[in-house]
């Protein structure tokens, strides 16, 4: 399809007020799904997160990488192992979590943003001790699975005023010791949004957003209340997975984030389709 240079002039000016809105402003976004696997999404979200940066807009990517950890336990003979979703971290899991999050992953996406022109640096929640972390309690232990308790967002502030992306992998400082955990990706997000006195909040997943029917994709619900949710878990809407998400989305929005949004990364450029156009996609949460 060939796109007039009226018609491309039309889509920055229709940008124009969303980005006088958030210049200055701060969106942390949840990378992972398959916008993590698939080359062409991943470009996407890439160009997006430095298109963003390049208008004045700080951006903090926050992401997991649990494929690639799967991948990496798998070559070395070792079962993932996962009880209520989360992964079981053993002492050897620990390891592999923080060599393939804090290396491998993080640093090959602060390369692809350099690749396009952006300005990236690589951090984990042990830099700066950014992310405080103990040992999750419960009914069952899974082993090196922290609970963040604190978030000291001052290195990702320093080096927004630097002008860097911070790109956050989600291992954490632990609380005695030398302890390190293994943190859910979506959780961490939430928690440094709430620290940074974020904009906006953006999980990417999988799915449209909520949706009345889980088969449907045209019965998404565009913007949830908070005080709807536990009516929805009860309903059946919100199932499985989805629940820690958007407990993570009420908890971002009660902690004072004005705009949090379950986006589907498997449309490409759904960031700045959510952010800088009149359309919007995705399930917004408000007060």
């Amino acid at each position: 399809m060939i796109i007039s240079n009226q018609d491309k002039a039309s889509v920055l000016i229709q940008a124009l007020p969303y980005i006088q809105k958030y210049t200055g402003k701060t969106v942390v976004i949840k990378y992972g799904g398959n916008a993590m696997i698939n080359e062409e999404l991943k470009q996407a979200v890439i160009s997006d997160i430095v298109l963003l940066s390049l208008v004045g807009i700080n951006t903090v990517l926050v992401h997991g990488g649990g494929p690639e950890i799967s991948q990496m336990l798998k070559k070395i003979g070792k079962e993932s192992k996962f009880i209520n979703g989360l992964r079981y971290t053993d002492d050897e899991t620990i390891d592999i979590v923080q060599m393939v999050l804090a290396g491998k992953t993080n640093k090959d996406l602060v390369n692809k943003i350099q690749q396009i022109g952006g300005r990236a640096v690589g951090l984990c929640g042990i830099d700066g001790a950014l992310i405080k972390a103990k040992k999750l309690g419960g009914d069952v232990d899974l082993g090196n699975v922290g609970e963040i308790y604190e978030v000291d967002a001052s290195i990702i502030r320093d080096n927004i005023e630097k002008g860097y992306i911070p790109v956050v992998s989600t291992v954490a400082y632990g609380d005695s010791d030398s302890s390190v955990y293994n943190i859910n990706a979506d959780t961490a997000a939430c928690k440094i949004a709430i620290a940074l006195g974020a904009q906006n909040l953006m999980l990417l997943t999988d799915t449209r957003g909520i949706l009345r029917d889980a088969h449907d994709e045209s019965t998404l619900i565009p913007e949830v209340r908070v005080d709807e949710v536990q009516q929805l878990i009860d309903n059946g809407v919100i199932s499985g997975g989805m629940i820690p998400k958007v407990e993570c989305c009420v908890d971002a929005v009660r902690g004072g984030i004005n705009h949090t949004v379950i986006l589907d990364g498997r449309i490409p450029h759904s960031i700045l389709i959510e952010m800088l156009s009149d359309e919007g996609i995705g399930t917004l949460f408000k007060k």
